[in-house]
């Protein structure tokens, strides 16, 4: 559905594909009908029927950003979040498009369970929504069956994280990487090296092994041991392989940027809080920056970041997985891993940009651009004449303080609760319909399913 209205959005400064200028965007029935420039002048007049002009002036426009990879926990933990409550966060924090994983309850594990979270979303999600496949070591034939042109992927956990689904048959992965003909995206860590240590960590602490334990535990070898091993499964069948949250910096050896991202056969990944976070902050946010695979060293982090800039990694994502605040305050054994992102994801990356340390460049084209081509999202993900109009504008003079009053998701709790980022997001548009502006939402009309490119 789509509420039709034309929009100009005039005078914005205006970042996609590499180059910042001063411009406007004409939207009509949902799509990008042309970009004006001082090359492309804006007519005058421009009389279109029931026009809507927003002014700009000052404020950065740029695609909506494509999120590969959420948990939004629907069905069967939607005590911790749902569909709609966190793609409407994810509007709220520019965020278009998510692509969402299959470890719910129950695991999505067959076509018709796959369907159901596709028929939930048409009728609830407010962004653009696509949903993995899940693999198990016995799924095979369900697995085959993904239809390539309205799935994103297919999803395989080589480690145990959040739910069961852990494919720890060597037949059975060889199976899944020599039959699919779809992207595979891997959660990498290597579950014999976690076990071996958590064994020596509790010899050490019992039963009260402190959150700064995390990243020992679930260490940088594990997270190697496993990404060298889904590389060389995807070299031997020449699979298409998604490397999800990388972490540490030895797997960065795995990767190579000589080859042009829509050629490359093995892509990669790092999200928000591996690049903002490093293992000095357990301290004080204990739990609630445990995630899988764990947060580490500060050298990892300056890695991922290097790596980012030189193009080894290919992409920006959450990994946004909601937990209760209660949840999250067991002790270390019971507290489970994962935290909510998406509401703040690019103002994250905003704070690098405003630090000098990303170019806006970079962040739109890892966060907006790449998804695009990673996953050959069909028509999003630029600001192009005849691509959906799927838009985020940002202001960079106004700060945001992350408060208990402000946070959107359903588990009402952020890691980032206290910060001050400087920049706010002011409007969001998912498919030429204006879903959010300055904190008021549009929910009279939903996101569609994306649809990719075979």
């Amino acid at each position: 559905m789509n509420d039709s209205k034309p929009y100009l959005l005039a005078n914005a400064t205006i970042t996609n594909e590499g180059q910042t200028f001063e411009g406007s965007v004409f939207i009509q029935n949902g799509i990008i009908q042309d970009v004006f420039t001082d090359e492309n002048p804006l007519p005058d007049p421009f009389n279109i029927e029931g026009l809507t002009t927003i002014d700009l002036s000052g404020q950065h426009l740029i695609p909506g950003v494509i999120d590969d990879q959420v948990h939004f926990r629907e069905p069967g933990l939607t005590h911790k979040g749902d569909i709609y409550s966190e793609s409407k966060a994810a509007v709220a924090g520019g965020i278009t498009s998510f692509m969402e994983m299959p470890n719910t309850k129950p695991g999505t594990l067959t076509q018709e369970l796959l369907q159901e979270k596709y028929d939930i979303a048409a009728e609830k999600s407010l962004a653009n929504y696509s949903f993995y496949m899940g693999t198990s070591n016995t799924n095979i034939a369900d697995v085959l069956l993904t239809d390539p042109r309205n799935v994103c992927g297919v999803k395989i956990f080589l480690g145990a994280s959040t739910g069961d689904m852990l494919v720890d048959d060597l037949p059975a992965l060889k199976l899944i990487f020599s039959k699919s003909k779809m992207l595979i995206a891997v959660h990498c860590e290597d579950e014999l090296t976690i076990k071996e240590n958590l064994f020596f960590i509790k010899k050490e602490y019992g039963e009260n092994i402190p959150p700064q334990a995390h990243p020992l535990i679930r260490n940088a070898k594990a997270c190697y041991l496993s990404s060298k091993k889904a590389v060389e499964l995807a070299q031997t069948y020449n699979t298409r392989l998604h490397l999800l949250h990388l972490s540490s910096a030895i797997e960065m050896d795995l990767l190579d940027n000589y080859v042009p991202l829509h050629k490359k056969r093995i892509t990669s990944e790092v999200c928000v809080h591996h690049l903002w976070f490093s293992d000095k902050d357990y301290a004080t946010k204990k739990n609630l920056i445990k995630w899988n695979p764990a947060i580490k060293a500060e050298y990892d982090r300056e890695a991922l970041f290097n790596a980012l800039l030189e193009n080894k990694i290919d992409v920006i994502a959450t990994d946004h997985a909601p937990h209760t605040l209660q949840e999250k305050q067991n002790s270390y054994l019971n507290a489970p891993s994962g935290g909510p992102l998406v509401q703040h994801s690019l103002q994250i990356m905003l704070e690098f940009y405003q630090g000098k340390l990303l170019s806006l460049n970079k962040v739109v084209d890892k966060m907006c651009h790449s998804p695009a081509i990673c996953f050959k999202v069909e028509k999003r993900g630029f600001i192009r004449k005849g691509y959906y109009a799927d838009l985020c504008v940002f202001d960079l003079r106004i700060p945001t303080l992350v408060a208990k009053e402000n946070i959107l998701y359903k588990c009402e709790w952020s890691p980032f609760e206290g910060e001050t980022f400087n920049s706010t997001i002011t409007h969001t548009f998912v498919n030429g319909n204006l879903i959010y502006c300055n904190k008021i939402f549009n929910e009279s009309v939903k996101g569609q399913r994306l649809l990719f490119e075979i």
